[in-house]
């Protein structure tokens, strides 16, 4: 099949360049900067969507361009969220709109953030409420754009992100550091709930949407088991065979962070991935203990 993937040399992007290229699909990837080296005959580079004609053959969409979330939130920063959100999806739509032959499927990230911040632990399930916020404000109006796919006859599977866990980059690199210094610790109270997924995971509910025809719509994909910020810093800390006993109080992470912090760090969500659970998806990793010893033997 013909893949055109954005975001492609991104944390999950880049993984999921690797997993459907050594199945023989033919990738076309769109990166913004300049053009990624990548010596493979089956992967093309591009650093425009205008680049794709009318004729180009594409099978499946995967949409993966965004700006990384975790930095604080200057207006500046907050308008580079959007733009490379929603514009990058709205362009999407403008080349399938213009396609002979219209893709058979466009899987879009979104993230958890759409239900906004939770300070309980009640499980979100997909038709959950949200309560209000940047965070939910950006998911949304990035959904809003990838679901314009369906007027054009695309089946379209729109994935709400956790916190994706995984080698070589994402939120577990940022914190490996300091954790094997022994100043890792829980965040504030450390009750806050920790929705996270194993990227592999992740990989296997894009070829899960790619195979089974009958999926669409809104899925969260987290596994099913979250945890407190306090009982996934014992574990990784167990895990690197470290002491986690300095934390770090609410009022540092409002100074160094701000709105991020709060949203992101000091407030969770209990989501749980019930569509996917419902579609027979089977997970990987259910618990976060036999996660982080998978991801941190791997690295040794």
């Amino acid at each position: 099949m013909n893949f055109l993937i954005t975001g492609g040399t991104g944390f999950i992007g880049n993984q999921t360049v690797d997993f459907f290229s050594n199945q023989g699909h033919k990738i076309t990837i769109l990166v913004h900067k300049n053009k990624a080296i990548i010596n493979k005959s089956n992967i093309t580079v591009i650093n425009n969507l205008s680049e794709i004609a009318a004729g180009f053959p594409i099978d499946i969409i995967i949409n993966l361009a965004g700006t990384p979330i975790s930095k604080k939130w200057t207006k500046s920063y907050k308008v580079e969220l959007i733009n490379s959100r929603i514009n990058t999806t709205k362009n999407l739509i403008n080349v399938i709109s213009k396609l002979k032959n219209k893709p058979k499927l466009l899987i879009s990230a979104s993230a958890i953030g759409y239900y906004g911040s939770h300070n309980d632990n009640h499980p979100l399930t997909e038709d959950a409420k949200f309560h209000d916020g940047f965070t939910h404000q950006l998911c949304k109006a990035w959904e809003n754009e990838a679901k314009e796919a369906n007027k054009y006859g695309v089946r379209t599977c729109i994935a709400r992100f956790g916190i994706v866990l995984g080698k070589n980059g994402g939120a577990l690199e940022k914190m490996l550091l300091p954790f094997k210094l022994g100043l890792g610790g829980k965040i504030a109270s450390g009750k806050q709930i920790f929705s996270w997924v194993h990227l592999e995971d992740v990989i296997r509910v894009f070829d899960f949407f790619i195979t089974n025809k009958n999926t669409k719509g809104i899925y969260n994909v987290t596994a099913p088991a979250p945890v407190t910020n306090e009982e996934f810093t014992k574990a990784l800390g167990k895990t690197l065979n470290r002491f986690t006993i300095l934390g770090m109080p609410a009022f540092i992470i409002k100074i160094l962070f701000g709105e991020m912090g709060e949203e992101l760090l000091l407030k969770g969500q209990y989501v749980v991935p019930q569509r996917l659970i419902d579609a027979g998806f089977k997970f990987y990793y259910n618990n976060i203990d036999q996660a982080l010893t998978m991801l941190i033997n791997d690295r040794k």
